[in-house]
């Protein structure tokens, strides 16, 4: 199967400081990108350059490109059935806004044919835009619209707890 799933929030902010967002994924306390309150945090072996690897939960990939203060691409290399890559890009709109986008391309084999479609999908959907959330508020102060988790993210963030405490 086939994914590509794309997340993006025109920010109200030059490409350096949109671009200083990715600069700071995987920092711990100094990560203004990454939802890290609400989600697993992402970490690296590493400072983030190429080759690093780690990832967050049971995602695993390794950092395959960097162009500091603009684009960084991680390749997939967990959960099992995991091909492709997902990536963070600040694109320049003009002087004073940036787009923020975030895409994940990548086939799916064995299980993760099921697994995606049924669960990590919707939590990548409710991770991305409460990551959007957290850009916008870093380069805004606000949150114009603030994401909201569906139902079924509530359902499937309490299997996850409960799963790890067996």
């Amino acid at each position: 199967m086939g994914v590509y799933n794309v997340h993006e929030r025109l920010l109200a902010a030059k490409g350096s400081e949109v671009g200083a967002l990715i600069d700071s994924l995987s920092g711990g306390t100094q990560d203004r990108l990454w939802p890290h309150e609400s989600w697993p945090a992402l970490k690296l072996d590493g400072p983030l350059a190429v080759g690093a690897s780690g990832g967050h939960g049971p995602v695993r990939y390794t950092v395959a490109a960097y162009v500091p203060g603009t684009w960084i691409r991680f390749a997939f290399s967990g959960p099992r059935g995991f091909h492709g890559f997902h990536e963070f890009a600040a694109l320049p709109v003009d002087e004073e806004r940036t787009v923020l986008r975030h895409t994940l391309s990548m086939k799916t084999s064995g299980l993760a044919r099921l697994s995606w479609p049924l669960a990590f999908r919707w939590m990548h959907d409710a991770c991305l835009e409460d990551s959007l959330d957290c850009a916008e508020l870093a380069c805004t102060g606000t949150v114009a619209r603030p994401g909201c988790w569906t139902p079924y993210v509530h359902l499937l963030r309490a299997l996850a707890r409960w799963g790890r405490t067996y």
